[in-house]
């Protein structure tokens, strides 16, 4: 099996797609702080998922998965942060975070088993 069969890349991948739709929204001035960073969090996930595979050891693919749960959870942190000034409702976007990092949690257990 590929990382690209793997679930918690797929929904990642879908992740970054709404993560991107959203922040097409926030207000201009926010466009290169928040969109910016918030971009590259969502895209990390994915992006690490893949580079994992890619090593050579399952310890090292572990490392990199958890990797992309931290970036998991620096998206959840600015995805709240939007919702708490008036950006716009994003607790559908924080479940479908906490739903790849639970995929995440239990790939980094696994691989180090």
């Amino acid at each position: 099996m590929g990382y690209r069969e793997n679930i918690g890349w797929e929904k990642s991948m879908l992740l970054v797609i709404e993560v991107h739709k959203f922040t097409e929204s926030l207000p201009n001035y926010q466009k290169y702080i928040l969109f910016q960073q918030m971009y590259r969090s969502a895209i990390s996930i994915p992006s690490n998922i893949a580079e994992g595979y890619g090593r050579s050891t399952k310890l090292d693919y572990a490392r990199f998965v958890d990797i992309a749960l931290g970036s998991t959870r620096e998206l959840q942190t600015q995805l709240e942060i939007c919702e708490r000034v008036g950006y716009g409702a994003t607790a559908h976007l924080v479940e479908q975070g906490e739903e790849v990092a639970k995929i995440l949690y239990g790939l980094a257990k696994s691989l180090r088993k």
